[in-house]
């Protein structure tokens, strides 16, 4: 399955410098450049979590120069939660987990603000338990199935 554009569907809300300004905001970063890396970061470890048509339509969401980055990573067998995510990126990173929550969230609040409201469920209805957070959403709990007494 490879990740191809859709020529239906609108260009991005905003340029790839506008997204960098606005995360720069988000995340009160002293330059342009550590919130590029920030958003490098991040958007790396979500490409490796996210599959499907939201993988694609996200992509289509966001500036290219972004888009490039989600959809470069192989997605992982292993699904992590959103506290998983956090720890990965900042085991990968060499940050600590503060720092790489705090980064995850500035980027992931402008992420959400891309994809509109309607893909951004259907992204976290894809992804594990404890991404609505990351993204600056409300935590709704999944109903839970429970087996029958015997």
């Amino acid at each position: 399955m490879y990740d191809q554009p859709r020529p239906h569907l609108a260009q991005p809300a905003m340029t790839f410098e506008q997204t960098l300004e606005r995360v720069r905001y988000e995340g009160a970063y002293p330059t342009r450049e550590r919130a590029a890396e920030a958003v490098h970061h991040v958007l790396a470890a979500l490409g490796r979590q996210l599959t499907g048509d939201e993988r694609v339509d996200l992509a289509q969401a966001l500036p290219v120069e972004a888009a490039l980055t989600l959809t470069a990573q192989i997605p992982d067998t292993q699904h992590l939660t959103g506290w998983g995510f956090v720890k990965d990126l900042a085991a990968r990173t060499g940050v600590s987990p503060a720092v790489a929550r705090w980064d995850t969230g500035a980027v992931l609040a402008v992420v959400a603000r891309l994809a509109g409201p309607d893909l951004l469920a259907r992204i976290l209805h894809r992804l594990p338990d404890g991404y609505s957070l990351l993204f600056g959403q409300a935590e709704l709990r999944r109903p839970q199935l429970h087996a029958a007494a015997a």
